[in-house]
Parts: C-alpha cells; sequence; structure tokens
C-alpha cells in the first residue's frame, strides 16, 4: 500500500508543479487596424517575444483573409530564410523587412489594390516555444484623393493664407496712417500755439512804448 500511495502523491505534486509553472509560448504584437492609400506600399510591423532564446529552427508565417471571410490564403514564409510565393495575389509583391536579432518579423506590401482589404496574421514559432497568440492586422485600403479634389484644397489654404496677410498688412497700414495722423495733429496744434504764443509777445512789445 505504501508503493501506490507514495506514486500516486508524486504524480499529484508533479502536476500541481506544472500547473505552476508558465509555460512556455511565444507572444506576437501588431498594430490592430491599419489604413492605407490605394496604389501605395505598406509595412505590415510585426514583433515578437519568447520565453526562449532565438531558434535557428525559428519559422514565421503570413496570412491573409479576405473581407468576405473566405479561405486563408499564404502572404509569406519564413525558415531560416525569406521564402517567396510562387502564386496567389501576393506573388512578387511581399518581401521581408523584419530583422530576427531584434524579434522583428514585418514584411512590406507593395502597390496596394482594393482587393487587399482583410486580416492579416502573423505567427511566430521558436522551438521548443510553438504555442502562443497570433497578431492580427486589419487592413483598409482607401482610394487615392483626385487631383481636383487636392487642387480644390491648395487653392482653397492659399486662398485664405493671402487673405489673412491682406488683413493684417491692410491692419498695420491703418495703423501706421492713423499713428501718422495723429502726430500731425499734434504737430500742427504745437505750431499754432506756438505762432499765437509768439503773437502775444509780439503785441505786448509793441504796446509797452506807448504805455511809457
Amino acid at each position: 500500500m505504501h508503493g501506490p500511495s507514495w506514486l500516486g502523491a508524486v504524480l499529484f505534486l508533479g502536476v500541481q508543479l506544472r500547473a505552476l509553472w508558465p509555460a512556455a509560448a511565444v507572444e506576437v504584437h501588431t498594430s490592430k487596424e491599419v489604413d492605407a492609400v490605394n496604389g501605395t506600399n505598406l509595412r505590415l510591423k510585426c514583433t515578437f517575444s519568447s520565453s526562449s532564446p532565438i531558434s535557428q529552427h525559428l519559422s514565421v508565417t503570413w496570412n491573409f483573409q479576405p473581407e468576405d471571410l473566405s479561405s486563408h490564403e499564404p502572404v509569406f514564409y519564413y525558415l531560416k530564410e525569406p521564402y517567396k510565393l510562387s502564386a496567389g495575389r501576393f506573388k512578387e509583391r511581399v518581401t521581408w523587412d523584419g530583422n530576427i536579432e531584434r524579434n522583428d518579423v514585418s514584411i512590406v506590401i507593395w502597390n496596394l489594390q482594393p482587393t487587399d482589404n482583410g486580416t492579416f496574421t502573423c505567427q511566430v514559432k521558436n522551438p521548443p516555444d510553438v504555442d502562443g497568440t497570433i497578431g492580427e492586422v486589419r487592413l483598409r485600403v482607401v482610394q487615392k484623393v483626385h487631383f481636383s479634389e487636392i487642387h480644390f484644397l491648395a487653392v482653397a489654404i492659399g486662398s485664405a493664407c493671402v487673405l489673412m496677410i491682406i488683413v493684417v498688412t491692410v491692419v498695420i497700414i491703418c495703423r501706421h496712417h492713423r499713428k501718422k495722423a495723429q502726430e500731425k495733429r499734434i504737430e500742427v496744434a504745437d505750431t499754432e500755439l506756438r505762432e499765437k504764443e509768439n503773437l502775444r509777445i509780439r503785441e505786448e512789445k509793441e504796446a509797452s512804448p506807448l504805455e511809457d
């Protein structure tokens, strides 16, 4: 009886220790949502953290699910080196832009199209850490702004700036002329006052001999 009881205690202790010991896992970090203009290039950033040192067998898998929630499509794969797709919508449109030593597994998608609207997933496996979170990025491709709209916006901003400059200039000129006019009035008043004072002095001098 001592044998089975001892074995059961050991198994129970092992289960408890495993429950307390953190499970090896890879955490993947991405932007949740990204907007980009049709026809441009976009860097999909993806970083990871692992409880184990970076392994030579580390693998990176990027997949894509369209907005219609149809089946996932391969986008990119990395295992010791980047692997290019031989077919699919992302053929010749995806390049590796990561740095494994810096825990960066980002990619660049070239010439974005409206059909690229959907969710991109980034999965990293770093043996023995093969489980963990899968990063997701929801991409929304927006249409280019038409030249007429850009032109109208530029004209509106330019006109507002010119109008503001004109208003400021007019205000400065008006204040300058007002100041000059005020100085002129003060000068005229001083001149008249001096002339009156001189006239009074002459009249007093002319009146003095008569009195004598």
